[in-house]
């Protein structure tokens, strides 16, 4: 499982013209479920967006947490942070896990991070949306649950 986080002043989704989520300031997380993810996965990923320290102290060091400053989290699916790109022109996205496996730890997912307590909205899973981020700094970060819990590689019999 990929997350990708982006600290921002403000954010918002929309579906068909219709604002579905919006937040002050806070992160976007972009996330996307590979085969064979789990709860752990997701859990871990949630862990470590709200305890991630890239939120500016008085020093201008990244020392505080969205928990710390009490920001806000719109969490949007994104399969295609998933691609494989090595070969050809064209991403392949194989490695994705199937829609009904990818909501299940979506909303598994959003729901580790509404036990934080912070304010928690969402774009619609498997929906053409349109994302409004305003990116704060840039600050963009990448977090890959497997880079903490290993799996095997995906295999087909």
């Amino acid at each position: 499982m990929k997350a990708l986080l982006q600290r921002v002043n403000r954010a918002s989704v929309s579906v068909s013209g219709e604002v579905v989520g919006s937040i002050g300031r806070g992160l976007v997380v972009l996330l996307g479920v590979s085969q064979g993810d789990t709860e752990r996965d997701a859990q871990y990923l949630a862990d470590k967006t709200v305890n991630l320290s890239i939120f500016s102290d008085s020093e201008s060091k990244f020392n505080l947490s969205a928990l710390d400053v009490g920001g806000e989290i719109l969490a949007v699916s994104q399969f295609t942070l998933i691609a494989d790109t090595k070969k050809g022109r064209r991403p392949s996205f194989t490695e994705a896990a199937p829609p009904d496996q990818a909501e299940a730890l979506f909303e598994q997912f959003l729901s580790f991070l509404r036990s934080s307590g912070l304010k928690v909205e969402s774009g619609r899973f498997q929906q053409h949306m349109l994302v409004e981020i305003h990116n704060d700094g840039p600050v963009t970060v990448m977090l890959d649950s497997r880079e903490k819990y290993p799996q095997p590689p995906f295999m087909t019999t």
